[in-house]
């Protein structure tokens, strides 16, 4: 049986980590060793915006043990990754050649979008993941610079919001007064509760959850205490809550000691105990879990389920469209006209795919373009288009990453504006990623000129190509003037980038 070797590293704000893998023929994933060090990167980069050469120089080393290590285990293969702890930081290239020159080790960034991903991808193998989900739950991602609150319903995710309050982001911004206030705790909380009080204002008005599912660091050693669990793995949130009442009454030095940690003076062990209370507060679900795994988790599945060693049940496109309706709903953007270019943008890319040579993850960005393209009206109905697109780009949307945000936003953008040349987006994408965003414009022009009077006048659209011609045959029992002479004009650019040339064949339908 063929045994895959697989090393996961991860740089973060205050630690840097290394996890060995086993993945199997059969398609499971076993942790076999884990080494973690402690190294506060975040210190330098969220007070100072760069991070300093004694840093460095100690980030190098531990990674040049990673790479021992590795070597000692001959790993088939490995990811290194950064999270937002180089995206704050001016000498963020610098850092990134200086590790590669001396470890023999590649580091890429993870913009948030990816690193969510990847935290989202480590839960979804997890079997008790997919029934919370379906009665409503939030997902918690505690880091050091920041935190992501996602939230489920129905087992698709609607909303993921960021929030810059990590553990060591708090901690540093208030370390000036922490030796000149008697209750330091409450100088933290009442950082925290400012953005959670907006976050809650603006996406938990009546929305019920069940659960709250908590990743982060220090949240495994303050749950292990509870002996008495429910059946499904989860804890009462008032139970929890009474526990870190307790622990905010009390000093760094006794929480340490209780949660058995390694370093009796951890200066972030008390902005981690009011976060998480504070959070578990304001949630207001019954139930909190905590399922135990981290990023290195997400790493190994994203590796796995790229090289098709692992299969996800859970369908992550079904989360990007749900995503895409509700941001489109909270903008006013989603209506029987968005339905109906939807249905038409997939019906002419499912005709044209001997044509276009795209693939699944296009038609999915397709959809999202169709799905938003009426969002900036909420902001303007003279510049709707760039609105649209500085929503889409401003909106994170669980399962895309920031390049496909790009793309989709983009598409929608050209939707309503000529498209630009390559040299004025070249910073943003390549020249496929360039390419894609021309063709799935031509085909939501077309789509959006077919309902340009929002009135739903065809009925049981289909698309067939026949040699250089997509003939879209419609019924309709109204006058389509106003359509056939606005699509001739979208018609001409269609066929510039596909060599296809679209025609509209109506139907008459009596009523």
């Amino acid at each position: 049986m063929k045994i895959t070797t697989f090393a996961a590293i991860y740089i973060g704000s205050y630690e840097v980590s290394l996890r060995i893998f086993e993945i199997s023929a059969n398609r499971k994933i076993r942790s076999i060793d884990y080494v973690r060090s402690h190294v506060e990167l975040g210190r330098d980069a969220f007070n100072k915006g760069t991070i300093g050469y004694e840093l460095v120089e100690e980030l190098c080393q531990i990674l040049k043990e990673f790479r021992s290590i590795m070597d000692g285990y001959r790993v088939d293969d490995y990811k290194a990754y950064a999270g937002s702890v180089f995206r704050n930081v001016s000498n963020e290239l610098f850092i990134l050649d200086q590790i590669r020159l001396r470890t023999r080790i590649d580091v890429i960034v993870l913009s948030n979008s990816e690193h969510r991903l990847m935290d989202y991808k480590s839960l979804a193998v997890l079997p008790k993941f997919e029934k919370m989900i379906q009665k409503g739950a939030a997902i918690v991602n505690v880091g050091g610079g920041s935190m992501q609150i996602t939230l489920f319903r129905k087992g698709a995710a609607i909303t993921t919001q960021h929030i810059e309050l990590g553990i060591m982001r708090i901690r540093e911004k208030l370390s000036k007064i922490e030796n000149l206030v008697s209750h330091y705790e409450t100088q933290i909380q009442e950082l925290i509760d400012k953005e959670l009080e907006i976050f809650k204002r603006i996406y938990l008005q009546g929305r019920e959850i069940k659960y709250v599912i908590l990743l982060g660091d220090y949240i495994g050693e303050m749950t292990k205490g509870f002996s008495k669990k429910e059946e499904d793995g989860t804890i009462e949130t008032e139970r929890f809550i009474k526990l870190l009442n307790k622990w905010n009454k009390k000093s760094t030095e006794e929480i340490s000691v209780e949660l058995n940690l390694t370093n009796e003076h951890d200066p972030l062990i008390i902005p981690s105990v009011v976060l998480y209370k504070r959070l578990t507060e304001e949630l207001g679900a019954k139930y909190i879990w905590v399922p135990g795994v981290n990023i290195s988790d997400g790493i190994v599945c994203d590796y796995a389920e790229k090289n098709r060693m692992i299969h996800f049940e859970h369908d992550f496109e079904a989360d990007v469209l749900a995503a895409a309706r509700n941001l489109a709903e909270r903008y006013h953007g989603y209506s029987s006209h968005t339905e109906a270019v939807l249905d038409m943008t997939v019906a002419i890319f499912d005709a044209m795919k001997k044509v276009h040579g795209m693939g699944k993850r296009e038609r999915l960005l397709l959809q999202v373009a169709a799905i938003l393209h009426d969002c900036g009206r909420y902001v303007s109905l003279v510049n709707q288009s760039e609105c649209s697109y500085q929503i889409i780009m401003a909106s994170e949307i669980i399962g895309m990453t920031h390049l496909e945000r790009e793309m989709a936003a983009s598409t929608v953008k050209y939707n309503s504006q000529p498209l630009q040349p390559y040299s004025s987006v070249s910073d943003k994408m390549s020249q496929a990623d360039y390419m894609v965003v021309s063709k799935l414009t031509a085909m939501l022009k077309v789509a959006n000129a077919m309902d340009r009077s929002h009135r739903q006048k065809f009925k049981n659209v289909k698309a067939v190509l026949r040699e250089r011609e997509l003939m879209i045959t419609v019924e309709s029992a109204e006058s389509i003037v106003l359509e056939k002479g606005l699509f001739s004009a979208y018609a001409n650019s269609f066929e510039e980038i596909f060599s296809v040339k679209p025609r509209i064949k109506e139907k008459k339908v009596f009523q």
